[in-house]
């Protein structure tokens, strides 16, 4: 049977910026619970008053699970280097028959310099290329039999290092996701291997992102 509690505790589950500045203490708890009392009214389909979902609000503690705070507060002061790449491009391409033979051409371009930017993500439906701008001609060539859905230049990437024991830690990219959302930085692309991850933004926001990133060492 749900109860008011049960109510405010699904509501801030489902909305975990809500939850984290309840838990920092930085929400007016009265205006809230007076956000709250149409959607609680309407989940147990009768009326509540204001000061009984306020007083859930205050009786509210999310779940924590101290052993895996501690090892999430450890890996994000270990942090690897932080890398910095400016002048990217994004292409994204739709799955074709093909489409790996245009891969493999572009590899014959780079193979004469390991050093250069480039990766290719394959999904389900399409697939990406971020590689140096400086390389648009030749990427452009070696896929021109593709079918290009989207392009995008003045992309900037930052990619992080992480501890060989990130896979084990839960929440561990939702600190990335966070940081980031609050400073209002909206995320291009992203991409990311075992023990590295990487986000793409515009290059106007580079500095701002990489001072998000940085500060979640400290």
């Amino acid at each position: 049977m749900k109860t008011i509690a049960t109510c405010v505790e699904e509501i801030l589950v489902s909305q975990p910026f809500l939850e984290d500045a309840l838990t920092r203490n930085i929400l007016n708890y009265s205006a809230l619970s007076e956000e709250l009392r149409d959607p609680i009214s309407k989940m147990l389909r009768k009326p509540v008053k204001a000061g009984a979902i306020m007083m859930a609000l205050r009786r509210y503690s999310p779940p924590k699970e101290m052993a895996n705070k501690i090892k999430l507060n450890k890996v994000l002061e270990n942090l690897g280097d932080i890398t910095v790449r400016s002048n990217l491009s994004d292409y994204t391409f739709k799955n074709s028959s093909s489409l790996i033979h245009s891969h493999l051409k572009m590899l014959e371009v780079l193979k004469e310099d390991p050093h250069i930017f480039y990766t290719f993500t394959r999904g389900v439906h399409e697939s990406n290329v971020l590689i140096t701008t400086s390389l648009k001609q030749q990427i452009e060539d070696s896929y021109k039999n593709e079918t290009c859905i989207t392009s995008q230049d003045h992309l900037s990437a930052i990619t992080i290092g992480l501890p060989n024991e990130n896979t084990k830690i839960a929440g561990l990219y939702y600190q990335f996701f966070k940081r980031l959302a609050w400073e209002g930085i909206s995320l291009y692309e992203v991409v990311s291997t075992t023990n590295e991850f990487t986000i793409l933004v515009e290059e106007e926001n580079v500095d701002k992102a990489f001072s998000a990133i940085k500060g979640l060492k400290n």
